[in-house]
């Protein structure tokens, strides 16, 4: 076998299979280190395109090749096995294989692997060549037959049970599906079921299967799935197809969750929860996240991609529907602060640095490196400026066009657009362009008062990205509200349609000049660029009946705030710390929304800030002055503090946004007040909490105050033997740390005996925090940067997947001094320079250094 170099795949060469696939039989023959694989796939030339069968394969020890049961001639590679056209059949011919392959040793965790004894599946984005030769691309889809054979009690797959007998089982799935979407699990497991009826009346079994002693954490799953099936026929009119829905929980897996037709596998973090180990934000992130992939079953199964570029069509879409079902169980508004303070820390940095890439890309080296908060939170907000700009009734009309036309396709972004240029009769063309340019939109806007008409006047322009130097105006759904200056509302939300680079707006017939509230919810991915002073962000904090807006003033205000301390060692302006105790004690707000207020910037977002403004951000001078404002914070509220930590007592713990919201105001109150009364309440809480929420915030409050060690030490005591819990155990010392400590801490954790480079959750739980705390990770030593370096180097022989990701934390390098840039690059060149490096992480790292 020779070996193929990596190569770039280009969306403009797109050109579709020389075959397609009517029919797979898949047997399984389970062992850890030989499992036997045999396929039988009936293929069918594509009279569009005749040529060879070209079928991927990697890592296979291949036993035999077939073509109608006749004996072939075929050329094998690492990575494909290629059969002449001139040997095959004209007609559809029946392709039989035989491989072997080792799941046990399989640390990539794509393809059919094991974890902790159980065997599972990763197929997305191309893990099916792992399995056994096959057109490995999501174009070709195919209705899947599978027989598991293995003496484990459990053993499950794809579609519906077809039949069993004593050490095997047979599933069939009727529905045509590309390779990624293939699943198979097969272990000692136990089931918490369940049933659901559908719109039509057709019943349907649920399950959760997970390792033995997680069966209490699985309630909370299993409503979310239901709640998930009742939104999905509610709001889109999509019923669940099959008779059978499975989730299972792995422990070893490097994403969170997989949609599977009919077979759901989920990191065990995103499915397991309970009150005494979860956490409210794992509540929420579970019953997140169990939408997202059970909504998939539509945008993404039944309706699945042409090719990879496409991938922003199948998340962007999933993540707008998962937001929107989890903004109608708890709380649109706070949701919506949630989500656009995850885009800006994560797909702004994208965008602003040099992985910044299309929505839907031009290009790729390895699929897996554009699994990124572009192609899926900031596809996600393409489509809902689209709903903006054409209105719920066109949305969803054009939604289910495209399900009637689509359902059984492979489809492209352009398919999309169509349908809702014949519902609403609109050239969506320039509109389309948000899924070709890359880059963070600026949008500058100034006003001009004249007798009764106020004139909003903008202007947008985007900076050049890695291989996009010219941008053009983007199309912008601004939405606008009018208050005047009595604090009444009178112009009411208002949505503009800027298409130009400069783009003029007048309300007339107004008595008084009001104060305009721009881009309420938060209404396009830009940045918004506006003089504004003090006076008038706290007048909006006080009367804009936009709850995102009213919170992005309080969140300017400590911005400047922060901005002053660092550069010019200005205390806190007087208004601003007036106007955040108000809203902070506002009784009528929403707890989750006050909690959301009294957070601050975070380092990180600082950093960003300065670099936005021309200086370059220091660290540890950001770390300082974040601390100073909290010292100062605490001390303002501090006759305040200890009665709204006891008015957020929500009592007996339920998962919901009510006590999740006391809960999440009571947490960061206690923060502040550990900065008071040296730790007293939390050390009390911490004793007394009866769930992770509080049990948890107790001794974070206490670590980043610079105590607690016997607090921690109780913890692991108590927790030590769940997986889940010691996850949080390890994040929690990395991320509170100081920055002369960070490092040394996390370099101390990963001598650890429960530390596993192998398990990607305990991995990321102690670097992802340590790239998550700015000021340690950068702290001037360049200690962190080494050790990060170090470990990835280990790791990327193992699981190239997680290391390339990991290798993200150095993306934003060029925003520093240089000395630290320096010192990045010199961890990013030895990276590079490593012998064997995966194809993913030099792809990453090569990206990060070309900035």
């Amino acid at each position: 076998m020779t070996a193929l170099s990596p190569q770039t795949i280009f969306l403009k060469d797109y050109a579709e299979p020389h075959h397609w696939v009517e029919t797979v039989h898949l047997t399984f023959a389970l062992a850890p280190r030989a499992t036997r694989v045999t396929s039988k796939i009936v293929f069918k030339p594509n009279t569009n395109n005749l040529g060879d069968l070209i079928l991927n394969g990697e890592q296979l020890s291949l036993k035999s090749v077939t073509v109608n049961g006749a004996t072939v001639s075929y050329e094998v590679t690492d990575t494909h096995l290629t059969v002449k056209q001139a040997d095959l059949p004209s007609e559809p011919f029946t392709f039989e294989a035989e491989v072997e392959i080792s799941p046990e040793t399989n640390t990539a965790l794509e393809g059919l692997y094991m974890s902790s004894g159980m065997y599972c599946t990763q197929c997305e984005a191309e893990g099916f060549r792992k399995i056994t030769y096959y057109p490995d691309r999501p174009d070709v889809m195919a209705v899947f037959t599978v027989r598991v054979e293995s003496e484990l009690p459990v053993m499950l797959s794809n579609g519906n049970p077809q039949a069993s007998g004593t050490g095997w089982t047979e599933w069939h799935d009727p529905w045509p599906k590309p390779a990624y979407l293939f699943a198979l699990v097969a272990g000692e497991l136990l089931a918490h079921s369940g049933t659901f009826t559908t719109m039509s009346g057709k019943n349907v079994d649920l399950n959760i299967y997970v390792r033995k002693g997680d069966e209490d954490k699985c309630a909370f799953g299993m409503q979310a799935l239901i709640d998930s099936m009742v939104w999905d026929e509610r709001v889109y009119g999509r019923e669940y197809d099959l008779d059978i829905f499975n989730i299972v929980a792995v422990d070893d897996f490097n994403m969170g969750a997989m949609e599977n037709k009919g077979l759901n596998i989920f990191n065990s973090s995103c499915v397991l929860a309970s009150p005494e180990t979860s956490t409210d934000a794992t509540f929420e992130r579970v019953e997140g996240i169990i939408a997202h992939e059970y909504f998939h079953n539509w945008t993404g199964n039944r309706i699945t991609c042409r090719d990879w570029f496409q991938l922003c069509l199948k998340e962007g879409l999933t993540v707008y529907r998962d937001q929107m079902f989890s903004g109608d169980i708890r709380s649109h508004a706070v949701k919506r602060i949630e989500e656009v303070l995850q885009l800006r820390a994560r797909q702004f940095r994208e965008d602003n640095g040099p992985l910044a890439h299309n929505v839907r890309p031009e290009s790729f080296v390895e699929i897996n490196n554009f699994y990124t908060a572009t192609v899926y939170e900031k596809g996600a907000e393409i489509i809902g400026m689209l709903r903006r700009l054409i209105g719920d009734e066109s949305y969803y009309a054009g939604c289910s066009l495209y399900f009637d036309r689509h359902d059984g396709q492979a489809v492209t972004i352009e398919d999309w657009i169509k349908v809702f240029e014949e519902v609403t009769g609109r050239d969506l063309a320039h509109f389309a362009q948000w899924y070709s340019q890359a880059g963070t939109p600026r949008l500058t806007v100034d006003e001009a008062w004249n007798t009764g008409t106020l004139t909003l006047n903008f202007a947008q322009s985007t900076p050049a990205t890695p291989g996009q130097d010219v941008k053009k105006p983007q199309v912008l759904p601004i939405m606008v509200g009018l208050i005047a200056p009595d604090g009444t509302e009178v112009v009411p939300s208002t949505v503009l349609e800027m298409t130009e680079s400069e783009q003029s707006f007048s309300f007339d017939g107004l008595s008084e000049r009001p104060v305009a509230s721009i881009l309420r919810d938060f209404s396009a991915p830009v940045i918004l660029q506006r003089d504004m002073d003090a006076k008038t962000r706290a007048f909006l904090l006080a009367h804009d009946t936009d709850p995102f807006n009213t919170w992005e003033m309080g969140r300017m205000l400590a911005k400047d705030t922060l901005v002053e301390m660092i550069v010019n060692d200005i205390e806190p302006a007087r208004d601003y710390l007036d106007a955040l105790k108000s809203m902070v004690t506002d009784e009528t707000k929403d707890p989750a929304f006050r909690a959301l207020c009294l957070a601050l910037p975070s380092q990180d977002d600082m950093a960003q800030t300065l670099f936005d403004a021309g200086v370059a951000p220091d660290p540890m001078a950001i770390y300082e002055a974040r601390e100073n404002l909290r010292h100062i914070l605490a001390a303002e509220l501090k006759d305040d503090l200890p009665a709204l930590y006891a008015a957020n007592d929500a009592g007996a713990f339920k998962p919901d946004a009510d006590g999740s919201g006391k809960r999440s105001l009571r947490m960061a109150v206690l923060s502040l007040l550990t900065l008071n009364d040296q730790g007293a309440a939390a050390q009390s809480l911490f004793e007394t909490a009866d769930n992770m929420t509080e049990q948890a915030g107790a001794l974070t409050a206490l670590l980043s105050a610079g105590i607690g060690q016997e607090e921690l030490a109780s913890f692991y005591a108590q927790w030590f033997h769940d997986r889940l819990v010691m996850d949080k155990w390890f994040m929690m010392q990395v991320a509170a740390a100081a920055p002369l400590d960070a490092a040394r801490i996390a370099k101390t954790l990963t001598e650890h005996a429960d530390f596993s480079m192998k398990n990607p959750n305990r991995f990321r739980a102690v670097f992802g925090a340590l790239a998550g705390n700015h000021g340690g990770f950068h702290a001037p030593d360049g200690a962190a940067y080494k050790l990060l370096a170090d470990w990835l180097i280990k790791l990327d022989p193992l699981n190239p997947q997680t290391t390339a990701r990991m290798c993200g934390a150095f993306e934003t390098w060029k925003r520093y001094d240089a000395d630290r840039q320096d010192m990045i690059k010199s961890q990013l060149k030895r990276i590079l320079a490593t012998e064997g490096l995966s194809g993913d992480t030099t792809e990453m790292v090569s990206r990060i250094l070309n900035a």
